[in-house]
């Protein structure tokens, strides 16, 4: 497939979006588009799934559109759910319908063979099930179950209607349906959102591995750079193609602004020298054929277009003169969170200057911490003392505002003594100028009210940040931004993010929430990822663990070990025996004793069924030992 648009432009309500767009995408290429918020990122994949919306640029190539080969386009916006009384189950088993009425044609197939004995039949019966096999007929199941775990599905939810879960679990399942439908051209428009960091990197391995095309929009850096092998950044309505990762483009877009402005601004000293020795030569009769040399000399230069600035547009802030604290921040001892139930029970401490970051899977803990440690929730038992001077600030995701009203009101509304032209210039530093201030709260876009509430907590200078997931609806710049304030900030912080790039850059020590708790680890994200890619023990504590555990408990730790060795041993031995007793009986189908002899076949094929069906529960059993065993190991 190939799918190319040459000088295009984009205009939605009389406003030109992009003005110049020269965008390809070829077979199995993996493209991500960047840009701040507004660039028009999602305006161009409405216009790549709708051409109709494309125009002639401004460009000097002629405006052309070319689509070679027959391809399917896969847009989450287009998936929708005619019935929302349908079942889970028959949502993710849509995209095989084909091999759902394989398997029912094969089964009638068999049910016929029973009384009728043609070759004609035989034939198509045998033609089936190749077809059937070669399109993924004996693994579709277990395809759409690991989707369904990796995105936080139970067994109990496939027989749920759709009209049950929430809007966030439907877009999920709505995910998960394009997955599924495996389109030769992906589309996908910020697909980490609201996802936790270990289905993130599921989904990451997964597309990365994807055979069909894709193009992804994304704030999320890491993502982009372990998926996708060409960038284009939308840059003042033009797309600029970068053939690399992520990090091939930030590099290499820095290093070619910083040529062409080197050069630009070369050129233009050059002009003025030698537009200066003309006017002062020009009239001199000695001198006026040098100082007319001079002029065509700058009349034959190809002129430098002055670059566009790389966008810098984004929030500042004054945490230079915050106030100390003393050195130990905040103690927990024992403390158990949650709500109706515990979630975890932690203990660790938090000296000053330390920036701990805080990940795991959703609905763990990771925020219902953060409340806690803030007031907003009760312990449910433990201890939990901040030091002296402790002056913390709480950022939370929901966004919630104090008033209803606008912008400077709200300002005003959290810090109370702020004076209107204070507020005002408050604001000004976070991107809010002029008539901004009076904008209706409820029109502000995600990015805008997560720059209002970081004005509102960081104008008090606090020297303990509390922030939840603070990089959400932020652009790429902004994020950038936000972490060299945080790696700067010479005061305390722990955060919740999904974003790895963020938690990696801005992280030194690390509270990972799992289902058996949450542990604390006196490293960052890189030694963490280092360490679990290694299979090397994590110290959970900074506490030295006892060198000599007990005998008996060492003892029975190892003998644990060796039945579970022994029981592996015993099913990979009944997984090779299953395996070679199925490939004998599909040889003995196919065999000239048995191929006219439909109760035979009937009968060898229940066996096959069965064996697989064997086969199927050994694997699984398999991979749960292994996944013990490992565990076990890591823990030891």
């Amino acid at each position: 497939m190939k799918y190319s648009i040459r000088n295009g432009s984009v205009t939605l309500s009389g406003n030109t979006i992009l003005e110049e767009v020269d965008f390809e995408v070829n077979s199995r290429e993996h493209i991500a588009i960047v840009g701040p918020n507004g660039a028009g990122k999602t305006t161009l994949l409405n216009a790549i799934i709708n051409p109709e919306l494309f125009d002639e640029g401004i460009g000097d190539e002629k405006f052309n559109i070319t689509k070679i080969g027959e391809f399917n386009i896969g847009f989450l916006k287009q998936i929708e759910f005619k019935d929302d009384r349908e079942l889970l189950i028959d949502i993710v088993r849509e995209p095989f319908k084909e091999l759902i009425n394989m398997e029912k044609k094969i089964q009638n197939l068999v049910e016929e063979m029973n009384t009728n004995n043609s070759n004609e039949l035989i034939k198509k019966y045998t033609d089936t099930i190749e077809n059937f096999k070669l399109l993924g007929g004996y693994s579709y199941k277990k395809e759409y179950e690991v989707m369904l775990n990796k995105f936080g599905f139970t067994e109990a939810d496939k027989e749920k209607a759709i009209s049950s879960f929430s809007g966030g679990e439907k877009t999920k399942i709505a995910f998960i349906k394009l997955l599924l439908s495996k389109p030769d051209l992906l589309i996908l428009d910020e697909p980490t959102n609201h996802l936790d960091i270990k289905t993130i990197e599921w989904l990451e391995e997964y597309l990365a591995n994807y055979k069909g095309a894709i193009i992804i929009v994304s704030h999320d850096r890491m993502f982009i750079n372990n998926i996708a092998s060409i960038i284009y950044d939308i840059d003042y309505g033009r797309v600029i193609k970068y053939n690399g990762n992520y990090s091939f483009f930030e590099k290499t877009k820095k290093a070619n602004y910083e040529k062409l402005l080197h050069d630009y601004e070369a050129q233009q000293r050059e002009i003025k020298r030698l537009t200066s020795i003309y006017e002062r030569f020009r009239n001199k009769p000695t001198k006026a054929s040098m100082a007319l040399s001079k002029l065509h000399q700058v009349e034959k230069m190809e002129l430098i277009d002055k670059p566009n600035k790389i966008d810098m547009k984004t929030f500042k802030t004054n945490l230079d003169s915050i106030e100390q604290s003393v050195k130990r921040v905040l103690v927990a001892k024992d403390l158990v969170i949650g709500y109706d139930k515990p979630l975890a029970k932690l203990n660790f401490e938090i000296m000053r200057g330390k920036k701990i970051g805080i990940i795991g899977a959703n609905g763990t803990g990771k925020s219902t911490l953060l409340k806690t440690l803030h007031g907003v929730i009760t312990p449910l038992d433990g201890e939990l003392s901040y030091g002296l001077k402790v002056l913390p600030g709480y950022f939370d995701q929901s966004l919630e505002f104090i008033t209803d009203s606008c912008v400077l009101t709200e300002m005003r509304e959290y810090n109370k003594e702020l004076t209107e032209l204070q507020a005002r210039s408050a604001l000004g530093s976070f991107l809010f100028k002029g008539e901004d201030v009076y904008k209706d709260l409820s029109i502000l876009s995600g990015g805008e009210k997560v720059r209002l509430q970081l004005c509102k907590i960081l104008y008090n200078k606090p020297n303990f940040l509390i922030l939840d997931e603070p990089t959400n609806h932020m652009d790429i710049a902004s994020k950038e931004h936000l972490e060299d304030i945080l790696t700067e900030y010479k005061g305390t912080i722990i955060f919740v993010s999904h974003d790895r790039y963020f938690v990696e850059k801005i992280a030194d020590e690390l509270i990972v929430f799992e289902e058996s708790g949450a542990s604390y680890y006196p490293f960052g994200y890189g030694e963490y990822l280092e360490k679990i890619r290694k299979k090397q023990p994590i110290v959970e504590t900074k506490k030295v663990k006892k060198m000599i555990e007990k005998a008996k408990i060492v003892e029975d730790k190892r003998e644990k070990k060796v039945s579970r060795e022994k029981e592996l041993q015993i099913i990979e031995n009944n997984i090779i025996k299953h395996e070679s007793r199925i490939a004998s009986l599909n040889q003995e189908l196919f065999s000239s004793d048995v191929i006219n002899d439909f109760a035979k076949i009937n009968s060898i094929q229940s066996k096959i069924d069965l064996l697989n069906q064997e086969l199927a529960e050994l694997n699984d059993n398999w991979e749960k030992l292994t996944d013990e065993i490992l565990t076990e190991k890591n823990q030891d």
